[in-house]
């Protein structure tokens, strides 16, 4: 499985505090049956003061460090870095200055995952949407099963679904990890056909583990078997595979 939003970056945010979790994180999502995890740190202006220069060494060292976990090992977690971009106004000064790191591509554009303020749709967002179609990036909603506006009332993605956005459900949402309502919101995405990956949105081993299985599970109860393999395999591969495939080019072996 290929789990496109997971907090796994040592020390960066609200995420793994130590290199030490974030490797525990990494066996755990590999006990699941995840192969591939683009690891997607917030990149939040007045909170988390991360770029794509900022995070770029501290990938390169826990890359080395997750390929010396698994050396010995039949099984391995394949990583690429991407972000967790919150919606603010700086967020297209953020995107000139090449501050944010693409998670992957789609149908031709290239896609953030772009997270709402969890209290609200702000207004104005589907207008950002159609800018940002205009450079040629398409947003990836991340967890729109949480918010707040979307709990009250599902047709307030109706205009992010006419811009063009894709959809990141949580695997633990569908599961009922996340309470009644978010379970809810996930499997009403899903019976309308809106979610195009589920993910894990791992931070901690306890409170948010790295677990797709569970998600998977129940997503396909709800929409069969090959449409379920499709979120959490086919669909974030197609996505994230520029990722993976610089990678392979960096380093052939």
């Amino acid at each position: 499985m290929f789990d496109l939003h997971c907090h796994l970056l040592p020390d960066v945010d609200d995420g793994a505090d130590t290199e030490a979790t974030a490797l525990a994180l990494a066996r755990a999502a590999v006990a699941d049956g995840i192969t591939h995890a683009v690891l997607t740190p917030h990149i939040h202006p007045g909170r988390y003061e991360n770029s794509l220069a900022s995070l770029a060494p501290a990938f390169d060292q826990f890359r080395a460090s997750l390929e010396r976990e698994f050396s010995d090992q039949e099984q391995s977690l394949k990583i690429a870095l991407g972000a967790e971009v919150r919606l603010t106004d700086e967020l297209p000064a953020l995107l000139e200055q090449g501050a944010i790191p693409f998670i992957g591509e789609w149908q031709g554009d290239r896609v953030i995952l772009l997270e709402l303020p969890h209290s609200h749709v702000p207004p104005g967002t589907d207008q950002l949407v159609q800018w940002l179609g205009k450079q040629g990036i398409r947003p990836l909603i991340a967890h729109p099963e949480r918010n707040r506006d979307v709990l009250r009332n599902l047709a307030r993605l109706g205009p992010l679904v006419q811009a063009g956005c894709l959809f990141q459900v949580t695997a633990g949402a569908v599961a009922g990890d996340f309470g009644p309502g978010a379970e809810t919101r996930a499997r009403q995405m899903l019976e309308k056909d809106l979610v195009t990956v589920l993910a894990t949105d791992a931070h901690h081993m306890e409170r948010r583990p790295p677990v797709m299985s569970r998600g998977r599970d129940a997503a396909a109860a709800i929409v069969g078997e090959g449409r379920a393999w499709e979120l959490v395999v086919d669909n974030p591969r197609s996505l994230s595979a520029p990722n993976f495939i610089e990678r392979a080019v960096d380093n052939p072996a």
